[in-house]
Formats: C-alpha cells, sequence, structure tokens
C-alpha cells in the first residue's frame, strides 16, 4: 500500500476535533545537492560528506504500520545543522516530512509527539492536530507515559551555590568557582552547582507549564552525566510509575565509582525505592530500564565491576512481585544493548558480535541466546512492535539506512536517503583480514581499499589506533574518523580490533586494562607489518592516526615504532601518564586502566603503567607529528596535547598544532570538521605522498 493510501486510511478513522495546526505532507525526492564538478569528479570528499542526509533514531507506529525516524542535513555556510521528522510505511514506499525541524519522536496511540523550539508537540500522522503540550524554560528531554495521561520532563535545576557570584551578594560581575571537592568539571562543562532533575505532570488538555520534581534538592544527575541521555528513564505502561537511572555520590565518591542504580518512582505514593541495592551490591553500572508489557518486569543492563565502563553490559530483569533478579546472558560472552520486549517472555537485544553489530534474542527462563541476524554490518538500534522490526543500519561502505529484519533475520533497505552519493561517487572497498598476533592469537583486521583500487600499484597506508581504548573497530560510520575519506584520498586503512576491544570475549576485551604498552601495541604493529607485506602497500610510505585512546597509541608509537611510520596524527591523546591523572575529571577510568594513582609506589601495575608513559620515551621522536585538541575537552584535557607540541617542538620534531577554541573530545561542527579534515589529509600528503 502507497504511503498516500496508508494516510487516507488512518484519516478516516480517526475522529478530527480542533486544532491549531497542520503540516503540509510532502512526499520527499531525496538528492543531496551534488554540484556537477562534484558528480564529474566523483570523489568523497568532506564537503560531500557534509551533504549527507543523517538517519536518526526511529519509532514504529503502535498499530505497526507507520516509521517515524529523523533526519539531519548541516549547512556548512550555516554551519549548523536542522533535523526534520519523516515518514514511511514500513513495508517500505514513499517517504513524507511530517515536521520540518523536530526531534526525538515517540508514538503513544495515534499521535506522535516530538520537541521543537525547545518544548514538546504532538501531532497525528495525517499532518493534523499539531498542538503545543509544554511552556517550560529549560526543557531538556521528556516521555509520554504510554497510557497518555501524564509525562515526564528533565532540566536542569540549582542545588549548590558554587559560582562566586552566588556566594557573595557584592561580587555579582565575579567569574570564580569555588570548590571544596572533585569532580569540578565534567567532559565539557565546569560545575556550578545545577543537575538534571526528573519532573512528572499531568497531561490535561492545556499547556503544561510546571511539574513535580521527584529528585527535589538532590545533587545529582539523572539521566547520568555526561551524556544526559534519556533512554535511561521509563515510564510503565500504565503510567503509574517511572524507572531511570542515577547515581547518588558526589565530589571524590562520585569520581571514583560507577556505581549507578535503577530507582523506580510511584506517582500514588510519591516514594522511591533502589532496586539494585535493595536486591544486594551491584557496585556497577546499572543503566537503561525497560517495562514488561504487564509492568511485572524491569530489564536493565548490568555492570559487575565497580569502576570499570568496559565490564560485560549482562541483561538483568528484575521481579517486581519477589524483588528477584536474574542475569539472562550469564552464559553469553557479550554486550546486550537496545533491549526491547516481545510480550512478557522474550526479549530482543543488540550485541556486538566478531566486530558487527547484530540483534539477538534470548527468554525470561534465561535460555541461550539466539543470534537474529549475521553478516558484516552494524545495527545500531532498532524498534519493534508486533512482527515489524525495522533496525538503523550501516557499513563501513554506507551511512546510515533503515531496514526491515525479518524472523529469520534477512534484511531489506527501507530508506535511500544518500542514493545520490553512492550513484556518482564510488566508496572504497573493505575486506576482512585475520591477523597472527605475537602471542599466537587470530586478529580481525578491516582494511579499505582506495576507490578504483588497482592492486598494480602501491598505496601509501594508514595505522588507524582505535580509542576507547575499549570500543570495538566494527562495521562503524564516522563523520569524524571516516575510513571512506581516507580511502578516497588514495590510502589504505588498515584497522585491526587489537587486544581490549568488544565482540570477542570478555577475556580479549579486559586485557589491555593495566596493560596499555603491552599486548594492544604488539597487535597494532601485527596489523600494519602484515597488510605492508602487499605488494599493493608501500611499506615506505606508512602513517599512524588516532584519537584518544588512539591518540596515546601514536604517542606511544612515535617513541617505539622503530622506523615504520613516516607520519603521525593524534587528536585529544594522553601524553603524560602523571599529569594526565590530575587533568582528567572521571578517576574510575584511570584506576582502573592505569592500576592506580601514580604516588602509589607499592601498587606493581599502576607503576609499570606510569613507567611507559609515551613522555618517557620522548627523546626517541623522529617522525612528523600532527597534534589535533579541543579546548572545551576535559576528559583528556588539551594540555596533554600541548605538553606533546612541546616536547616535539623543543627536540626539533616536525609538529603542528590544531587547537579547537568551541569543541570539546570531538569535533561536531561543520566548519570545524572542514578545517580538521583539510589539516588532517594536507599533514599525511605533505608527508607520505
Amino acid at each position: 500500500m502507497k504511503f498516500t493510501n496508508l494516510l487516507k486510511s488512518a484519516a478516516a478513522a480517526l475522529l478530527l476535533v480542533g486544532c491549531s495546526q497542520s503540516a503540509t505532507l510532502e512526499v520527499m525526492e531525496f538528492t543531496n545537492n551534488l554540484t556537477p564538478e562534484e558528480i564529474a569528479a566523483g570523489k568523497f570528499t568532506p564537503e560531500v560528506m557534509w551533504k549527507m542526509g543523517r538517519v536518526g533514531s526511529q519509532k514504529i507506529s503502535p498499530d505497526g504500520n507507520l516509521v517515524a525516524f529523523t533526519i539531519t542535513y548541516y549547512s556548512m555556510e550555516e554551519n549548523k545543522g536542522t533535523t526534520g521528522i519523516y515518514l514511511m510505511p514500513t513495508n517500505g514506499g514513499e517517504v513524507v516530512r511530517l515536521v520540518e525541524n523536530g526531534s526525538a519522536p515517540q508514538w503513544v496511540g495515534d499521535r506522535l509527539y516530538y520537541m521543537t523550539g525547545g518544548q514538546v508537540w504532538s501531532i497525528l500522522a495525517n499532518g493534523k492536530e499539531n498542538r503545543q503540550l509544554t511552556d517550560i524554560e529549560g526543557l531538556e528531554s521528556y516521555g509520554i507515559a504510554p497510557s497518555g495521561d501524564v509525562m515526564y520532563f528533565t532540566k536542569r535545576v540549582h542545588i549548590v551555590d558554587i559560582k562566586g557570584s552566588d556566594i557573595y551578594a557584592q561580587a555579582d560581575k565575579s567569574k570564580s568557582r569555588i570548590y571544596d571537592d572533585l569532580m569540578v568539571r565534567h567532559w565539557d562543562y565546569w560545575d556550578e552547582g545545577d543537575y538534571s532533575h526528573i519532573f512528572v505532570a499531568k497531561l490535561e488538555g492545556g499547556l503544561v507549564k510546571e511539574g513535580l520534581d521527584i529528585m527535589e534538592g538532590q545533587p545529582w544527575d539523572a539521566p547520568l552525566a555526561p551524556y544526559f541521555d534519556s533512554e535511561e528513564i521509563a515510564w510503565n505502561n500504565a503510567g503509574t510509575a517511572l524507572a531511570y537511572t542515577c547515581k547518588h555520590l558526589t565530589g571524590a565518591a562520585y569520581a571514583v565509582s560507577t556505581d549507578s542504580d535503577i530507582f523506580i518512582y510511584d506517582l500514588a505514593s510519591g516514594t522511591t525505592r533502589n532496586i539494585c541495592k535493595e536486591w544486594g551490591e551491584m557496585p556497577g553500572y546499572d543503566k537503561y530500564p525497560v517495562w514488561s508489557p504487564n509492568d511485572k518486569q524491569i530489564a536493565f543492563r548490568s555492570m559487575r565491576r565497580a569502576g570499570n565502563e568496559s565490564d560485560k553490559e549482562r541483561l538483568f530483569l528484575w521481579n517486581s512481585e519477589d524483588g528477584s533478579m536474574k542475569d539472562l546472558t550469564e552464559n553469553f560472552d557479550y554486550n546486550a544493548t537496545n533491549v526491547v520486549w516481545e510480550g512478557n517472555e522474550t526479549l530482543y537485544f543488540v550485541s556486538p558480535i566478531t566486530a558487527t553489530h547484530q540483534i539477538c534474542r534470548v527468554t525470561t527462563a534465561g535460555c541461550d541466546v539466539e543470534i537474529l541476524t549475521s553478516g558484516d554490518h552494524d545495527i545500531n538500534s532498532f524498534s519493534k512492535v508486533n512482527e515489524k522490526i525495522v533496525a538503523h543500519m550501516n557499513t563501513i561502505m554506507k551511512a546510515p539506512e533503515l531496514y526491515s529484519v525479518e524472523a529469520d533475520g534477512a534484511l531489506t533497505q527501507l530508506t535511500f536517503i544518500n542514493q545520490q552519493i553512492y550513484d556518482n561517487i564510488p566508496m572504497g572497498k573493505c575486506e576482512k583480514r585475520w591477523v597472527k598476533t605475537t602471542d599466537g592469537k587470530q586478529m580481525l583486521v578491516w582494511v579499505i581499499l582506495p576507490p578504483n583500487f588497482d592492486e598494480s600499484q602501491k598505496y601509501p597506508t594508514l595505522l588507524y589506533c582505535q580509542g576507547g581504548p575499549q570500543s570495538v573497530v566494527s562495521q562503524f560510520w564516522s563523520y569524524r574518523w571516516n575510513f571512506q575519506l581516507m580511502a578516497s584520498e588514495g590510502y589504505i586503512v588498515v584497522a585491526p580490533n587489537r587486544r581490549g576491544l568488544p565482540s570477542f570475549g570478555q577475556e580479549w576485551l579486559d586485557q589491555i586494562s593495566g596493560d596499555y604498552s603491552g599486548q594492544n601495541i604488539r597487535d597494532y604493529l601485527a596489523a600494519i607489518d602484515d597488510v605492508a607485506k602487499e605488494p599493493w602497500s608501500d611499506e615506505n610510505r606508512l602513517g599512524a592516526v588516532g584519537a584518544s585512546y588512539g591518540g596515546y597509541s601514536v604517542y606511544y608509537l612515535a617513541g617505539h615504532h622503530e622506523g615504520r611510520f613516516k607520519a603521525l596524527i593524534s587528536h585529544c591523546g594522553i601524553f603524560n601518564f602523571e599529569s594526565m591523572y590530575g587533568h582528567t575529571e572521571e578517576l574510575w577510568f584511570v584506576n582502573n586502566d592505569y592500576g592506580g594513582a601514580y604516588w602509589d609506589k607499592k601498587n606493581k601495575t599502576a607503576q609499570r603503567s606510569y613507567a611507559n608513559s609515551p613522555h618517557k620515551a620522548v627523546a626517541k621522536w623522529d617522525t612528523p607529528i600532527l597534534i589535533i585538541t579541543g579546548e572545551q575537552d576535559f576528559r583528556i584535557p588539551f594540555t596533554q596535547s600541548l605538553e606533546a607540541f612541546t616536547a616535539a617542538k623543543m627536540q626539533g620534531v616536525p609538529a603542528r598544532l590544531v587547537a579547537f577554541e568551541n569543541e570539546a573530545h570531538q569535533v561536531f561542527q561543520p566548519q570545524n570538521s572542514l578545517v580538521w579534515n583539510r589539516e588532517f589529509f594536507g599533514w599525511l600528503n605533505k608527508y607520505l605522498k
């Protein structure tokens, strides 16, 4: 059935009441406005990449017929993006734009709720009855209960006076901040005593202008900082209780702990309970609650180990009737994310498996996990209603699009948002390669070849060093570190799943902690050495690039690569372990990954880590290095990059520093990205071509 006919059928079934606004449904023809010159050149460039429509969150309507999803388009000239909400049948067909400027779509009954202009609105699928629901200053996220009569919203609340202008009335123009404890800053912002709180309010037909703060006076965030992901909050289906993630710690205790829990707020009594601490000691991350359809169970993701952000994410199940807990993935050596219920006895989730992401399912009886999908792709998220599953999926060769998933795991592409680009610009082929490591294991390595690859030629080759350090090198598509951009410039990209990465079991993942300079570095070198032997790889034109932990890897390799590389690029990398311990904010990370503090001389693991800090081998640096940083990065502060740049320049090593005043750990803004790519490829082309 065509989408337009489907809309007519839906409209006939609706009782339309008075409304203030309507949307004009527009059938979309997706063209990315490539210029004739870009089409003639046939090259994937940063400018072309920023013309791509970025498919975002997707939600299936309760009847299973429609999927609402977002697409964001960016303007390089205006240096910003615009997100719209689109609809299409779950079986495929025409796509229409329902909301020109909106985000965070959510279905309740026959209405689609969304955010625009900092407020919540709702609309029917036929574009009628477009209503504003809230008028709340500072609203950041929201959720409508499936019952449709109550909502939550989040906004920041001032709890503690930290600014000097708040403490001293006569110093109202002071720009000071005053602290007595740790966590003075987080990710990209300074603590000024404001916390994200959850409010609940009834939907009674008029504008919601205020709500009840269910965390009144409490000095902690929900959702958790620094990402403030609204998926950490969930209504039960009856609209009588709200489950959410929170970390009841402050100061130094917060800085050294990952101990978040699942809380349930009961609307009738106004009481809150911590189901994790009721059950027993659960000292790691517990997040992302999801209610069963009958509201008797909550599934959530749980890490057992304290102070470790990369412990296995187990799929836990809480039973409201007896308070019991069950680990449904005890015998499954992979993470569980994006959990969705099917009835009250089956759960679906996404798991990283062998450098891909697949949909899996398990029953509440805790039987063996079934892996539903297969193939070299990343399923990032999915929505499921009845038998309909729509997944957000990409590969190294193709940006995210929506796909339908059949009961047997078969995938069918639904959207073709960027097809004009693929029709005119070739992408580089991605090959899977298994490389033997120095300790006799097999490591999966992705090798991305330039478009129109000619095996009779020799190509400069880049070793890609992954960040995290525990982030899988999967079939991901990145708008910051894009393998296709590197390939289009004529580089072979070698992307190894070295030790310390997920999707190969917990033992492979855990090995890196306390051994930053050890086996994973040898894995890197095994990968690049293996590919460099190929007749089409020029072993005299090798480079190494990476960000975050990957940036650390580049700094470490700079002093230990034994002449392999002719050019290096480090983005927001760790250079000096001792100063990093004092510079960063979440100390649980360095305590876990370094082994502890630098002053703990009895701690052999920690002392080995500090002895192998990259700055210890800086006297051996001799390779041209580009260093990039963001001045708002508080995870690996820009001072680490300044130390490295100073060391290189004072020794006469060719070096260049690129510092972004208005970026943090990653580069997000279009024009900053353009500068980043110009500098990135300018450096590589200077020394490798």
